[in-house]
């Protein structure tokens, strides 16, 4: 993985950063050198399988208009109609300003924390393989590590089935 060495994150990383911090986890992020913006990009760019990204996917309540997190593998595509099923709610696409007005981050860095609004989160049962998984940090060059059980302590998340 190549890594930015700077002593400062852009403006995005760095709220990322400070909810990792304020979480009391010691976690770090990091900018890549390289476009993480697809899983396959970021699997490239860190050194790592695709299904170690942790790719988070903002829906859409289709009766209660309310956000949706769904932490994938990057090696799945979310069935919404089956995630929908295990939510309770059907789901519809979210388009790129609902997710940037609901979590501050813009498609391709969306992370799993630091968002403007509190998000009901569900993590996909295939990350819980792996040791390590990597997720977005803010923007589509910063991504940070940690285990799948940390990313569900950290969201508060419930662990589904999404394919």
């Amino acid at each position: 993985m190549t890594t930015v060495e700077t002593d400062k994150l852009s403006r995005s990383a760095e709220r990322v950063q400070r909810a990792l911090d304020s979480a009391g986890i010691t976690l770090r992020v990091r900018e890549l050198s390289e476009s993480a913006r697809t899983a396959k990009d970021a699997a490239l760019a860190i050194g790592c399988e695709v299904g170690q990204i942790a790719k988070s996917l903002i829906f859409q309540g289709a009766d209660s208009g309310t956000a949706v997190l769904i932490v994938a593998s990057g090696s799945n595509r979310v069935d919404v109609r089956k995630a929908g099923a295990e939510i309770g709610e059907t789901l519809a696409k979210a388009n790129a300003d609902f997710v940037q007005d609901t979590t501050g981050f813009a498609i391709g860095g969306v992370p799993p924390v630091g968002h403007f609004n509190t998000i009901p989160t569900y993590v996909d049962v295939d990350l819980m393989q792996y040791e390590v998984i990597w997720a977005a940090a803010g923007t589509p060059r910063a991504v940070f590590s940690l285990s799948p059980q940390q990313l569900v302590e950290l969201t508060d998340a419930k662990v589904i089935a999404i394919y």
